[in-house]
């Protein structure tokens, strides 16, 4: 109800992207990917009208007036991508992720809301970003300190750990006034600080069933940070709409989540990121376990593939300027674990758009559907490796990046 009352009072207010329409865009030469066919259509032009794509044919198609007309050369044009965990701060990380490629991104966690000020910010056209799925903060037992400034009735919690169900009901609650789009809990301990162990279980099934039943309240789905099985079991068991990194899923919860139709965002790159000097890691103590970490990761993304887990591609990280971990290096890990190149792109757009529940307007090339699309040279569906060179992105209908002519 919430959420409803939040999108329909936004809806009313004329925004910036309204006041500076675009002029029609007309991609020419375009060999499309459009993220469900087998096979790529060659020769098509795609007409792109009020950042949607309006119309896609072969031949000689008439071009409206005033349109921006770019020949593509038969080079490969796929839906934006869709990174379906990361961190982003500020509008330098927001940008970064967009000249990538990645035209909507699931927050996974921060602090001061904002991912919702970035959310607002690109719906209303001040300025360039993807679009944001905003989760607000991390719903763990030692919450940022940030969280009690923004909500000071909160206060009371900072003297033990948030733990319990109706503590854990007020937290939701809180974020859900401040708009949120999900819920991020964290199940077990993360693997990123070296003072943690991320096979250690933070909340009970019963905790976090209160935990989904708040935000299901809320009309908006809980995403669950876990890479001890039994955290991530519980977190099955209660409901929630996704695992984030899942190390140590044993065949069972793997079951259980094919069984629920819980996606699974592994969060591969990431993992060989913390093995790796600089990054968004450079610790001694995190190489030593991302070592041991990341064959474990990749075998059980595996297993959970074999066993028909519906699985997301994700960073998991914040696109800072020490960032090294893209979306291409994690469509390259997915079809290391077993995907066809095709499964993994879909797992950056389909199947990421049906998680995030935006299959309406994102996450395919289709008339009618938001006009947010990526440009390579070559064919991704030979040779995953090309999805690292991306030459344009298109961003609701907008020209964001061009590197065709360079």
């Amino acid at each position: 109800m919430v959420t409803r009352i939040l999108v329909l009072a936004s809806a009313l207010v004329p925004t910036a992207a309204a006041a500076q329409t675009a002029p029609p865009l007309v991609l020419r030469g375009a060999t499309v990917i459009d993220g469900t066919s087998l096979t790529p259509a060659a020769g098509v032009t795609v007409i792109v009208s009020g950042g949607k794509i309006e119309r896609m044919a072969t031949g000689n198609v008439p071009v409206p007036a005033g349109a921006q007309v770019l020949d593509l050369g038969g080079r490969y044009l796929l839906p934006g991508l869709i990174d379906g965990h990361v961190h982003l701060g500020s509008l330098d990380q927001a940008r970064r992720a967009l000249q990538s490629g990645v035209t909507t991104a699931r927050s996974a966690g921060g602090a001061f809301y904002a991912d919702v000020g970035l959310r607002e910010l690109g719906r209303l056209g001040y300025a360039d970003l993807p679009e944001v799925l905003a989760a607000g903060y991390h719903v763990r037992p030692d919450p940022a300190e940030a969280l009690f400034l923004d909500d000071p009735s909160l206060g009371d919690l900072r003297a033990t750990e948030v733990k319990g169900v109706e503590a854990l009901r007020r937290v939701v609650r809180s974020m859900v006034k401040r708009g949120v789009n999900q819920i991020k809990v964290n199940a077990t301990e993360r693997a990123g600080t070296p003072q943690t162990d991320p096979r250690k279980q933070l909340y009970t099934e019963v905790e976090l069933r209160a935990i989904v039943e708040e935000a299901t309240a809320a009309g908006i789905p809980v995403m669950a940070h876990a890479h001890g099985d039994e955290g991530a079991r519980a977190a099955v068991a209660a409901g929630v709409r996704s695992i984030e990194h899942g190390t140590f899923l044993s065949d069972a919860t793997i079951r259980l989540m094919a069984q629920r139709g819980t996606f699974f965002a592994p969060t591969l790159a990431v993992v060989a990121d913390l093995t790796l000097p600089g990054g968004d890691y450079d610790n001694a103590g995190l190489q030593i376990r991302g070592r041991f970490m990341l064959p474990r990761i990749r075998e059980t993304a595996g297993r959970a593939l074999r066993a028909g887990v519906k699985m997301v591609a994700a960073t998991d990280t914040g696109y800072g300027p020490e960032s090294v971990v893209r979306m291409s290096h994690e469509l390259e890990e997915l079809v290391g674990i077993g995907m066809t190149p095709l499964q993994a792109i879909q797992a950056a757009t389909t199947v990421a758009a049906e998680m995030l529940g935006v299959s309406d307007h994102a996450g395919r090339i289709a008339q009618g559907l938001d006009a947010d699309l990526i440009l390579v040279e070559r064919n991704p569906l030979e040779d995953i490796r090309v999805m690292q060179d991306v030459l344009l992105v298109v961003n609701n209908g907008k020209v964001v990046l061009n590197r065709m002519s360079w």
